[in-house]
This record gives structure tokens, sequence and C-alpha cells, in this order.
């Protein structure tokens, strides 16, 4: 039984932040929630709300043999209140969980406000130790994110990571469904077949480029004006998220592999383009796509010109354009212990992507790791070794022990190999399916009989 006394502070209501007030209210521990943005919004947050998706509106794969469908399973186990919201304003999306962004954050800051033991401050911290004596909290949890306000920066440059590291990240726009030309486009999801009988519309609306008019595309990103870093830094992007533009300076083929790869998007007379752009519905109304994989660091101006040049694009109008910012993140294996406390505060635990993760699921699944952990401590029980088999457990095997820090997103590699059998090892053509689907049943196992041996009365 938790302790009734105990208070913790959570700095930050973004996803991780959320997360780990809901966890520790819901099980008798009173928080105190700080968030500054409705009175000192930073860099990239369009709104006022929690819980606010700033990159895209997709929280990825729900394919339960895939990463991020892995660590689905177990943030439900521990009762995310990301992932309850997210299925209660889905928007189609394939086999990935997307939501209406707008409706997703509403509905979470709603569900935060109205739980009882948790108390909500509008305000900007700059020292969690004297924020901490003043509401009487014996554990403070920051999760400010990548976009961690100057003061509160300052704060942990100077007590705790003494050097900063970061990365800058990029938004993809948003168009306007009316403004584009529906005609020359078509309704594809990738190497899903629908029947001819259907009446359902595929997830994602595609755009067709030939040959010349992808290498046209790719000269104008290379040739663009770009917003460029502050004079005392240099960028330095996470590689799974990388700018459009720059992949074209990289080579005029790498997009065409990447974020504008035409495999699996046959139009109707079974011509694959030469490269393609994809465009995700952002609400289930479908008046607004997000163009998928199109992070960029152009400025406003150059990305109107450019991005009208595409097929159908001729007349778009654009909701919100593409940005850089830059995102902050600790070396975990340096300055934390593997409950995600640090070395030189015990009792301040960090969680989200400060910690060296990338994603909205992974920074979520941070924050209820960092709330389970509290809780050991609250109810006077050690820190909790999560089985690097599972997701969660691979995450933090990962940020607390590569040499270099490099924010990572959930993935197989990061899981201990799986054997395979000489018939399956054979089998060349299903063979990643197999290691990935035999991954996920030791993953899902081994987390169920974690969860009963230690969690049982929690959850």
């Amino acid at each position: 039984m938790t302790t009734p006394q105990a208070k913790v502070l959570v700095i930050g209501a973004g996803l991780a932040g959320s997360e780990a007030a809901n966890l520790l209210a819901n099980h008798g521990v009173k928080v105190h929630l700080v968030e500054c943005k409705r009175i000192k919004a930073l860099p990239s947050q369009k709104d006022n709300q929690f819980a606010e998706l700033v990159c895209t509106n997709s929280l990825k794969s729900k394919n339960p043999d895939s990463g991020h469908g892995l660590l689905k399973y177990e943030m439900e186990k521990l009762g995310s209140i990301i992932l309850e919201t997210a299925y209660e304003h889905e928007v189609p999306a394939g086999d990935a969980l997307a939501v209406d962004r707008e409706k997703f954050s509403s509905a979470v800051t709603e569900k935060l406000f109205d739980n009882s033991n948790i108390e909500i401050h509008h305000e900007e911290v700059s020292n969690p130790l004297a924020f901490a004596d003043i509401y009487n909290c014996q554990y403070i949890i920051i999760a400010s994110g990548p976009l961690t306000s100057e003061p509160l920066q300052n704060w942990m440059t100077e007590y705790i990571s003494k050097e900063d590291f970061y990365f800058y990240d990029a938004i993809a726009p948003v168009v306007d469904a009316d403004s584009l030309n529906e005609e020359v486009l078509y309704f594809k999801d990738r190497h899903k077949e629908l029947k001819e009988d259907s009446s359902i519309i595929a997830d994602y609306l595609n755009v067709p480029l030939n040959k010349e008019q992808y290498l046209n595309f790719i000269e104008e990103l290379v040739k663009a004006e770009k917003v460029p870093p502050k004079s005392f830094e240099k960028y330095q992007f996470f590689e799974a998220c990388l700018p459009v533009d720059l992949m074209a300076e990289r080579g005029r083929d790498t997009a065409r592999f990447s974020c504008m790869k035409p495999i699996g998007l046959e139009q109707e007379d079974g011509k694959i383009p030469w490269a393609c752009v994809q465009l995700r519905r952002e609400n289930l109304l479908g008046d607004a796509y997000n163009m998928v994989g199109f992070q960029t660091r152009l400025t406003h101006k150059e990305q109107v010109r450019i991005f009208r040049t595409l097929p159908g694009f001729e007349k778009a109008e654009f909701i919100h354009l593409g940005s850089v910012h830059r995102n902050s993140f600790l070396n975990s294996k340096k300055l934390l212990n593997s409950d995600l406390s640090s070395k030189e505060f015990p009792n301040i635990f960090f969680a989200g992507q400060i910690t060296g993760v990338e994603g909205y699921t992974e920074s979520s699944s941070m924050g209820l790791y960092a709330a389970v952990q509290i809780l050991q401590k609250i109810n006077k029980k050690p820190a909790l070794q999560f089985p690097i088999t599972t997701g969660i457990g691979a995450l933090i095997n990962f940020i607390m022990t590569v040499p270099k820090p490099v924010p990572s997103s959930i993935n197989f590699g990061l899981l201990p190999p799986i054997l395979l059998t000489k018939d399956q090892r054979k089998d060349r053509k299903n063979r990643k399916k197999v290691k990935k689907a035999l991954a996920s049943e030791r993953a899902r196992a081994h987390f169920d009989e974690f969860i009963e041996v230690n969690l049982k009365e929690l959850f």
C-alpha cells in the first residue's frame, strides 16, 4: 500500500510527465504537476494543452510483432493514459496509431485536471529542489522534454549534466486537404490491397512523381534557403528523423529510398511512380494532411514555393509549416542510475526524451518507468530491473550502456538476439518476420512474468 503522505513534484506535462503524474496519482500519491507553457510557451509548442504532439500525429505501429507494438503492450499493462486516450481519438492510418492531436491533447489535459490527487501549477521552474520544498515533495520527476526552458536547463547544466548534449529535430508541414488537387493524387496504403467491393478508403493519399519531377524537386531542396543554426550551436540531427532537404543534400536518390520511396504504392494501372510523397490524415474529418517524413529546415517562404511544385500542390495552403528546434538530452549512462534517478540527487528522477530515447511511445514509457521506480521507493522496496528482453527494459539498457549518447527509438536491435532453428534460418524469405514474432512473444511472456512477480499488487 502506497504511503498516503508521499508527495511527488512532476515538472513537465508532456507525454512522459502526464504518464508519470497519472500513474502515481492513481496509486494514492499526491502529485504537484508543473507546466509553464500557458505562461511561457517554448519553441514548437502550438497550444496550451498537455501531452501535445509536437511533430507528427502518429504513435507508430500497432502491429504486435513490431518494436512499437511491443512497447504499446507493455505500456497498456502499466495503465498508460497516453495509449488509453490515443485509442479514444484514433484516426485511420493503416497499422499505425494516429490521433486527432487536438482532441487527444485536450482529453489528456481534462483527465489530469479531474484527478483529485493531482494539483496543477502553471509556473516556470528554475530550481526543482526549491520548488519541491515549497510543496513538501519528497521526490521529483523532471520530464521537461527536449524543449526544456532555459532557467531549468541552466540549473541542470550547473548541478547535474555540466556538459550539454543535444541534437536537432524538425517538424513536418500540415496541408489543408481542400487546397489539394486530388484528381492527380490517389489513395493507397503501402503493400495493403483493398477489396474491389470495399467502400473503405485507404488511409494515405499519395503524390506520384516521375523521374523528371523528382529530380527537379530534389534540386530545388538542395538550392533552397534553410534556417541556419544559432551562431554558438551546430546541427546534430537524429538519423531516423532527418530533414528531407538534408536527405537531398546527401544524394539525389536518398529520399527515394526513404520518405519518398514508391515501393508498394502502385497506381490503378499497376504502374509504380519513380517517387512518391505520402500524406496522412491529421484528423477523422480528413480536412488536413501531414506530409509524412517531410521534416525540414527550409524557411517558410521556401517551403511554400517548393512544395507547390509537387503534383496536386499547385494551390496548396498550409495549416502549419515545418520548423527546426533544438532537442536536449542527458548522458544517462554517466549521470543517472538505472532507475533514472540522478547520481548527484537520488530523489530527482528523469523521464521522457531528456533521458536519451526518441519518439512518443518511448518517451511515454520512460514516464511510466520512473513512476514505478518512485512507487518502489515510497513503499521501501528496491529499484526494479526490467528484463532487457522487454521493450522498456531494452530502452533502459540502451541508454545506460551506449558508448556515446545518441537518442534511440524502440527497435528489435536493442533486444537480445533470437536463436533460430536450422529450418528457420534456411527460410530466408520469412526469417526476419519469424525473428520479430519470436522476439515479441518472448518479450510479452517475460513482461507478464515480471509484472506478476514484482508488481502484482499495483497492476
